[in-house]
């Protein structure tokens, strides 16, 4: 047995290993190709761009690491089918259980591969390819509307609830286009500031931000006979006092796909403290969590087409067959993303439901294909 689990895992792991090869070089030229149109650009080289486009390349291996784990056990398979090699360890003994578990144990090893990629090489990555174009004045802008944190703090007039909206992040990896909004416990605006840049300094635990190039605007209110009176002012800087912490401001600014799963956690848990909506991360939360375990899958869809005679089509039909599956497993990974958001499904279901389903198909097709062919 020793010799069969090394010949299959030897076969499966070169496999998927120049298939993961291919795909990074393919979306590596893709994406350089089109990153060259900026290059030229406030001092943006190609040195600069080819580092940006490496740094990327880690977030789409996580993303068809599945993918290239079924396309490449399904080749290993197919050519050990057509070899008559599969055949021949079946005669040996090789049952279906025990070929589903040799194959089990390596598709764990892919899952905590993927697991590993997507939460500690990842994040960081994605995040460092950001901030190195922002740094050559590609800043970092978040939609139309900017990116909006809250925040709830006692002060000595009462509870006051702070809104705060950020436009972008600059060459230096400081917020621009702040706008802090303050409000008194009845709702009524007391305060805002808008900031033209905001140093947040880094660690858990934050103090103050240092704003820069500030306009405040106060609203007195009525105060006996006095009217009420608008004032407003203008500093060089200020240190706003505020909890809300570097990483807080990062996730809000970042795309959600460069976040980890204990960020997406610890980033929800705010969301929901501040009564905002958390739907959107608490399903990439569990995305984060259960998806590593699409490799299992992968590899459990895989193996019927080693019980497929060779009749059935050339290694190269097999291969083709395994490429449209990835292909549609990834488009109702998607699908079933969004559809969660828009129905507010429980996000661990709508997390796992692809896996699922393409778990039940493979062991269908398995079962079925080793009790008739």
């Amino acid at each position: 047995m020793k010799t069969v689990r090394q010949l299959l895992y030897r076969d499966v792991l070169w496999s998927v290993f120049f298939v993961t090869i291919f795909f990074i070089a393919l979306f590596f030229f893709i994406d350089f190709v089109d990153e060259m149109s900026r290059v030229g650009r406030n001092g943006y080289t190609m040195g600069a761009a080819a580092l940006a486009v490496l740094l990327e390349q880690p977030g789409h291996v996580y993303e068809l690491f599945p993918i290239a784990v079924l396309i490449g056990t399904i080749y290993s398979m197919a050519r050990l089918a057509q070899s008559s090699e599969f055949t021949i360890l079946r005669t040996a003994g090789l049952g279906p259980g025990r070929a589903l578990s040799l194959l089990g144990v390596i598709g764990l090893l892919f899952a905590v591969l993927t697991f590993s990629l997507g939460e500690y090489v990842t994040p960081h990555s994605e995040q460092a390819a950001s901030f190195l174009k922002a740094r050559f004045g590609m800043g970092l802008a978040v939609g139309r509307t900017g990116a909006w944190l809250k925040e709830k703090r006692a002060d000595p007039d009462g509870e006051r609830s702070i809104t705060v909206n950020v436009r972008g992040v600059g060459k230096s990896g400081e917020l621009t286009g702040v706008r802090i909004f303050e409000m008194d416990a009845t709702g009524r605006e007391v305060r805002s500031l808008q900031a033209e840049h905001a140093v947040v300094p880094r660690g858990r635990t934050v103090k103050e931000w240092a704003l820069q190039d500030v306009t405040e605007t106060r609203w007195i209110p009525r105060v006996d006979a006095n009217e009420p009176r608008v004032d407003t002012r203008h500093l060089d800087q200020l240190a706003w006092p505020t909890t809300l912490t570097s990483a807080v401001a990062t996730a809000s600014i970042l795309p959600v796909q460069s976040m980890g799963a204990l960020d997406l956690w610890r980033y929800s848990a705010h969301l929901a403290e501040q009564e905002q909506s958390t739907q959107t991360y608490r399903i990439q939360f569990w995305k984060r969590v259960l998806y590593p375990f699409a490799c299992l899958v992968m590899v459990a869809l895989a193996l019927p087409f080693a019980y497929l005679h060779a009749r059935a089509g050339g290694v190269s039909v097999k291969v083709f067959g395994g490429i449209m599956l990835g292909i549609s497993f990834v488009l109702l990974n998607n699908v079933a993303g969004h559809l969660g958001m828009l129905h507010e499904w429980t996000p661990w279901i709508a997390a796992s439901m692809p896996s699922v389903i393409y778990l039940l198909m493979s062991m269908s097709a398995f079962a079925w294909l080793v009790r008739y062919r």
